[in-house]
């Protein structure tokens, strides 16, 4: 048995707007077989950006207020609510509120998407 606390790992900055930690998963503090599961901390007027990936995910949100659009359909999220992401659908979130947004993701299988890699290549270019 494996117990750590997820706000004690270390994070990724993004340019868009938020630090992500990857809890479970082939990148996370513990190795995961199947799926992988992180926190995210978005920040006021943050995004995760318009992206998709093979993998089927879950946003939960725990704190704050957004909206989730997939395949271009576009709703409210607030505490409490999350949302299945079919395998290859286009979706993002962006925080929409006055407080930072809390939110957990799960996707499976457990891989590295390649659209973390692509966020943190633009941000290198930039600098």
């Amino acid at each position: 048995m494996e117990i750590k606390n997820m706000y004690e790992l270390p994070y990724m900055t993004f340019p868009t707007g938020r630090n992500t930690r990857v809890m479970i998963g082939q990148n996370g503090s513990i190795k995961g077989k199947h799926f992988c599961q992180g926190f995210v901390d978005i920040f006021v007027g943050g995004s995760i950006p318009e992206h998709k990936h093979e993998t089927v995910e879950t946003y939960t949100i725990l704190e704050g207020n957004g909206v989730v659009t997939v395949d271009g359909e576009s709703h409210d999220m607030k505490k409490g609510d999350y949302v299945f992401i079919d395998s290859n659908a286009t979706h993002s979130l962006v925080n929409t509120g006055e407080t930072n947004l809390h939110m957990m993701f799960v996707y499976a299988p457990q891989v590295i998407v390649d659209h973390w890699a692509e966020e943190l290549k633009d941000k290198k270019e930039s600098i």
